[in-house]
C-alpha cells in the first residue's frame, strides 16, 4: 500500500515537473523583453494608443475616399427600422424582407410589422422549448453536455430564420400599429435575465420531481403552469398579444386575426419555400447540414443548410436581386467596420501597419479558431456589377436606425463578402436544382452548441 503511495506521488511531482516546463522561466522573459528595442516610433504609438482607440489609429485615412454608393442592381426599399438594445435583428431583418415583398405587391408607401407581436410569441416558445428539452433529458445527469447546454441557454433574444418561419408561421404578423414596441421590447436584457433566472428555477424543479419517479404527463402538465408565470412576466413587459384587428387597405376596413391577415397579404410557406445556404469554409462543400435544437418552437423544424462555395452563393444573391427579391443575410458584422460611413471594407483599418505585425489566418482558420461567426442579421438588398457580371461591392439594410451607417445601410466590398459572409435565405425558385438536390441528403447532424451557430443579434 505504502509503495503504491509513493508511486503516485512521485508521478504527480513528474507531471508537475513537466507542467512547469512549459511555463515562462526567467531566461525565457529576459529573452522576450530583449527582443522589444522600445524604438522612438515604439514609444510614438504607444503615446498615442494610451489616450486613443486602437481602431481610430488603425483608421486607414487612404482608403476614405473610396466611397461609391451607386449600385447596378437595387431593391427598392422604404424606410429603416431600428431594433434599439435588443438582439432581434434576426427578427427585423426577416420582417423587413417580408414587407418589402408586401409593399411591391400592393404599391404601399409604408408599411411596418410588429416585431414586438412576433418577439411575444417567440420568448414563449423559446421558454416552452427549453422546459420540455429538461423534460426530455431528465435521466440525464447535470453534466451531460446538452442538459448544460440547455441550462446555459434558457433563453435568448437572438435567433436565426429558424424563428421566421417558426413563429410566424404559427402566430402570423400584425401591422406596427396593433402591438407597438414597448421600453422592454426595446431594451430585452433585464426582461430576459428575469425571465431565464425563472426557467433555470423551473429547469431544477422538473428535474427534482422526475427523480421522484413523476411520470412525464405529470410533468408537462406542470411545465403548462409554469409557462402561465412565464406568460404574465412577458405580458407586463410586452403586452398581450391581440388575437382580431381591424386593418385598412385602400378605404376598406376589414377584421383579421394575426394568420387571416399573413395569409391575405403574404402567404409565403417560409419553411419549405426557403431554403439556407451557408458559407463556412472549415465543413465539406455541397453537403447538406441540420443544427440539433436550432429551432424557436419544439413542434417546429431544424433548420437545415447547403454549405456552398462562397462564389456559389453570389450568383444566387444576383439573381435574387435582380428580380427585385430582398433576402435574409448574415455575417461578423464587426470585423472592419467604419460605422460612421457605413462601410465594410478589409482596407477600412490597418492593424498590421500600427501593430508591427500581421493577421495572416484564413476564413476557414478563424473559424476553426473561434476567431470569427455569423453574429448579425440584415437584408441584402443590392449589388454593384463589373462590365462583365462579376459583383464589386454589395449593400444591406440594416436594423440600426436611420442614422447609422450610410442612411441605414452598409456597404460591403465583394472582398468583405468573400470573408466575412456567412449565411443567406433565399426563395427556392432562385436555387440551381442541383443546390436543391443536395437537401435530399441525409443531413449531417450538428450539435446545439456548434460556435457558428451561436443566436444572431
Amino acid at each position: 500500500m505504502k509503495k503504491n503511495i509513493m508511486l503516485a506521488c512521485l508521478m504527480a511531482m513528474a507531471l508537475g515537473a513537466q507542467a512547469q516546463q512549459g511555463g515562462i522561466t526567467q531566461d525565457m522573459l529576459n529573452q522576450i523583453k530583449s527582443s522589444y528595442k522600445h524604438t522612438p516610433a515604439d514609444k510614438a504609438i504607444y503615446n498615442a494608443m494610451a489616450e486613443t482607440s486602437i481602431a481610430v489609429l488603425a483608421k486607414n485615412h487612404e482608403n476614405l475616399a473610396n466611397f461609391d454608393t451607386n449600385f447596378t442592381n437595387k431593391v427598392v426599399s422604404h424606410g429603416i427600422t431600428d431594433q434599439q438594445q435588443s438582439g432581434r435583428c434576426w427578427l427585423f431583418t426577416g420582417l423587413n424582407v417580408l414587407r418589402a415583398q408586401m409593399m411591391a405587391k400592393y404599391g404601399l408607401d409604408e408599411m411596418e410589422f410588429s416585431q414586438n407581436y412576433c418577439f411575444f410569441y417567440d420568448q414563449l416558445e423559446k421558454a416552452n422549448l427549453f422546459l420540455q428539452g429538461i423534460i426530455d433529458t431528465r435521466e440525464k445527469p447535470m453534466d451531460d453536455k446538452m442538459v448544460e447546454w440547455l441550462f446555459r441557454n434558457p433563453i435568448s433574444d437572438g435567433g436565426q430564420f429558424t424563428g421566421i418561419s417558426d413563429v410566424i408561421g404559427k402566430y402570423g404578423v400584425v401591422p406596427s400599429s396593433v402591438m407597438p414596441e414597448t421600453y422592454s421590447s426595446e431594451n430585452t436584457s433585464q426582461i430576459a435575465r428575469l425571465v431565464g433566472l425563472k426557467l433555470r428555477e423551473f429547469g431544477l424543479q422538473l428535474r427534482d420531481e422526475a427523480a421522484k419517479g413523476v411520470k412525464v404527463s405529470a410533468l408537462e402538465a406542470k411545465k403548462t403552469e409554469m409557462l402561465s408565470t412565464v406568460y404574465r412576466m412577458l405580458a407586463l413587459a410586452f403586452g398581450e398579444p391581440v388575437e382580431r384587428f381591424t386593418w385598412t387597405m385602400n378605404g376598406e376596413t376589414k377584421e383579421y386575426t394575426p394568420q387571416s391577415f399573413y395569409q391575405e397579404y403574404l402567404g409565403n410557406d417560409l419553411t419549405n419555400n426557403y431554403v439556407m445556404l451557408m458559407n463556412d469554409p472549415s465543413r465539406e462543400y455541397y453537403k447538406c447540414y441540420e443544427i440539433d435544437f436550432d429551432r424557436h418552437v419544439y413542434d417546429g423544424k431544424n433548420w437545415t443548410y447547403v454549405n456552398l462555395p462562397v462564389e456559389d452563393i453570389k450568383a444566387i444573391a444576383i439573381e435574387s436581386i435582380k428580380d427585385s427579391t430582398m433576402m435574409y443575410f448574415s455575417c461578423d458584422v464587426a470585423k472592419f467596420l467604419d460605422s460612421k460611413r457605413g462601410t465594410l471594407d478589409l482596407k477600412n483599418f490597418d492593424y498590421e501597419s500600427l501593430m508591427g505585425t500581421t493577421f495572416g489566418m484564413n476564413k476557414k482558420q478563424r473559424v476553426q479558431t473561434f476567431a470569427s461567426g455569423s453574429s448579425h442579421a440584415m437584408t441584402l438588398m443590392a449589388v454593384d456589377l463589373d462590365k462583365d457580371g462579376k459583383p464589386k461591392k454589395w449593400m444591406v439594410e440594416n436594423s440600426w436606425g436611420a442614422e447609422a451607417g450610410y442612411k441605414g445601410h452598409l456597404i460591403m466590398t465583394d472582398e468583405w463578402f468573400d470573408e466575412y459572409m456567412f449565411r443567406l435565405v433565399v426563395e427556392k425558385k432562385y436555387v440551381p436544382e442541383k443546390v436543391l438536390n443536395i437537401l435530399k441528403q441525409k443531413p449531417i447532424r450538428l450539435p446545439a452548441w456548434d460556435p457558428m451557430f451561436a443566436p444572431e443579434e
